[in-house]
């Protein structure tokens, strides 16, 4: 035997060895292996059902303060799947699916307008209280009729006081094309359009009746009239008919003596099937019960082809169950968000990293996949889920980020979005409390906060440091593609002082002396 086997122990001799306690990702270290593979050489496509594939691992939990159109649009020209919320009402959800599976990539289906009789400085303070990357905007009379553009060369300080009027490019000398024009290669056709105007950035998008209904950029489109792998060597997630991948999550309707009402969930899911959503969530803090059994079971007769996510759970049992209702993926995670508070108050729930490999075990034997939700805090913890997974849902991780929908704040002079659990009391007043068991009219018990993520700037540069440090994990264990991680991992429990030599310690960052709070 190696001197190494005496230590770390794959998955099974791990997890199975006295004494049996719940760990998570931070109890727990890989050992890194021979290698033959470079991080940029790994693959992170996963499979979750014989009809939904990811080109990255990772999903937006479908959290009232994470995911909707903008997120998961960008989520999945990244390769990943967004989950949209069902905290709304049934046609607004339709069309946060629609902007989705409608997206035109290059287009921007909901451009910022701005109002003629807005100042300059109104439009700096949004400006800087969004964090928007931009300061060009289409003007928008109160009728949704095209009045102008304003450019950004005038969206400045010494002008602050002018109106978007009085600074603004008029009507008749900003460059459209009509929704017709592009209905068959919006992206050639744009193409075509920059090519022929030298200087202009901005091509808007009007109906017949010059309501604004899109906007292109010039950036965009010299970026993807050839659509290749991204610089982190990822492409969209599109379905077979190129259009983007989303995923939207139901609710458990119950009739009023509490029993599930198969009408109204059927409705629900068959329009979302005609919008065309990939994937059905039914999302619920318990998932290993008769209703949700009985709304899979309903699901699966009505939708055959349609890949049900299904959860939460946090045992064996659980996932077989749903697996045999006709779930193709497994939530699994009880309480381990940095916003849920199901353990505290309902004393509930198992510690992440275990739940997963009790869950890997039934997921294999009924040929489920299962997705890690909760508890991510940084890429190192995705690899060790992915190591008994299929995929990871985060929230926490992008809830920060501009696409997320949040409230933003503003607290001595940072920026900051409203991120709840949907267990909070102000989520269930808005419609999540049937997602813990409560009717609408109950005050319940609350499994949840409210809280405050500081701004992270935009999707992408947080996917790229999770992308990046997934694939110097993989590195490091010398696989290939994601499904190599199960077979490779080999783990030992770590120290609290080994969790505190796994950080930067005993130093002073140089980023803490540059702003200031190293004094």
């Amino acid at each position: 035997m190696s001197i190494d086997t005496t230590f770390y122990k794959n998955v099974d001799a791990f997890f199975s060895a006295p004494p049996l306690c719940g760990l998570t990702y931070d109890d727990v270290s890989l050992a890194t292996l021979y290698s033959e593979i470079l991080p940029h050489q790994t693959s992170l496509e996963t499979r979750l059902s014989d009809t939904l594939c990811l080109h990255i691992p990772i999903l937006a939990a479908d959290m009232d303060t994470v995911t909707e159109s903008e997120m998961a649009i960008a989520l999945a020209l990244r390769g990943g799947l967004g989950v949209i919320h069902y905290n709304m009402p049934l046609k607004r959800q339709l069309k946060e699916v629609a902007r989705v599976k409608n997206h035109v990539h290059g287009l921007i289906q909901d451009p910022i307008t701005v109002s003629p009789e807005s100042t300059i400085g109104e439009v700096l303070e949004c400006i800087r209280t969004r964090a928007f990357s931009f300061r060009t905007f289409p003007v928008v009379n109160g009728d949704g009729r095209l009045a102008g553009l304003l450019p950004g060369r005038v969206v400045r300080e010494r002008y602050q006081t002018k109106t978007v009027r009085e600074a603004m490019v008029p009507r008749d000398h900003v460059h459209t094309l009509l929704e017709k024009e592009i209905a068959t290669n919006p992206i050639a056709t744009a193409d075509a359009f920059f090519n022929d105007h030298i200087g202009i950035h901005k091509l808007l998008i009007v109906d017949d009746e010059d309501h604004l209904k899109g906007l292109f950029t010039l950036s965009d489109i010299d970026r993807i009239t050839q659509e290749s792998p991204d610089k982190m060597g990822v492409k969209p997630a599109r379905d077979a008919a190129f259009r983007l991948i989303c995923g939207a999550a139901l609710h458990i309707p119950r009739t009023v003596d509490g029993r599930l009402d198969t009408t109204r969930l059927l409705e629900h899911a068959g329009h979302l099937v005609d919008e065309g959503v990939d994937a059905l969530a039914v999302s619920t803090a318990h998932g290993h019960s008769r209703d949700v059994g009985e709304a899979l079971r309903r699901l699966r007769d009505a939708f055959t082809d349609m890949t049900l996510i299904a959860g939460n759970v946090t045992s064996a049992d659980g996932v077989e169950f749903l697996a045999d209702a006709g779930a193709d993926v497994v939530k699994v995670g009880q309480g381990p968000g940095s916003i849920c508070t199901t353990r505290i108050v309902a004393g509930v729930g198992i510690p992440q990293l275990t739940a997963l490999y009790v869950g890997a075990q039934a997921a294999r034997r009924k040929k489920v996949t299962i997705v890690a939700d909760g508890g991510i805090a940084k890429s190192g913890d995705i690899v060790k889920a992915l190591t008994l997974a299929d995929g990871v849902m985060c929230g926490g991780l992008f809830a920060g980020c501009r696409e997320a929908p949040g409230k933003i704040v503003e607290i001595e002079g940072k920026l900051y979005k409203q991120y709840r659990g949907m267990g909070s009391i102000e989520a269930m007043k808005a419609g999540s409390a049937a997602r813990y068991g409560h009717v609408q009219q109950q005050k319940g018990a609350a499994e949840g906060i409210e809280s405050l993520k500081e701004i992270s700037g935009s999707l992408d540069s947080v996917l790229d440091s999770l992308i990046s440090g997934v694939r110097a994990g993989m590195g490091y264990l010398g696989a290939a593609d994601v499904p190599s991680l199960k077979g490779k991992a080999q783990y030992i429990r770590v120290t609290q002082a080994g969790r505190r030599e796994a950080g930067p310690h005993d130093v002073v960052e140089v980023k803490a002396l540059r702003t200031g709070e190293g004094d």
